[in-house]
């Protein structure tokens, strides 16, 4: 049984996540506000307490995420599961 999860604890795994995105690509906050148009001191305050605006969130996953990964959370299984996931699937599919 997984353990419920509470919408600060999505917020946090995002802020997380994307921090880490960051200090992997060695931007400093102001570089990334720079590339993102995300004020610095927003993403200060986002890394510390998952806290943003949807949009600068989607500002900030293009600037260091592939962003058809985030849009593919919204496809229904269906949608998700016709996508193939191995080169056998892709070569099956191909015949």
């Amino acid at each position: 049984m997984s353990p419920l999860l509470i919408e600060s604890d999505i917020q946090l795994a995002f802020a997380s996540h994307l921090r880490s995105l960051r200090e992997q690509s060695k931007l400093s906050r102001e570089a990334l506000a720079l590339q993102s148009t995300v004020p610095a001191s927003t993403i200060k305050k986002f890394e510390l307490t998952g806290q943003i605006s949807f949009r600068q969130l989607l500002l900030l996953w293009q600037s260091l995420d592939d962003l058809n990964r985030f849009y593919q959370l919204t496809q229904s299984i269906s949608q998700r599961s016709s996508v193939p996931k191995t080169i056998e699937e892709v070569l099956r599919d191909g015949s």
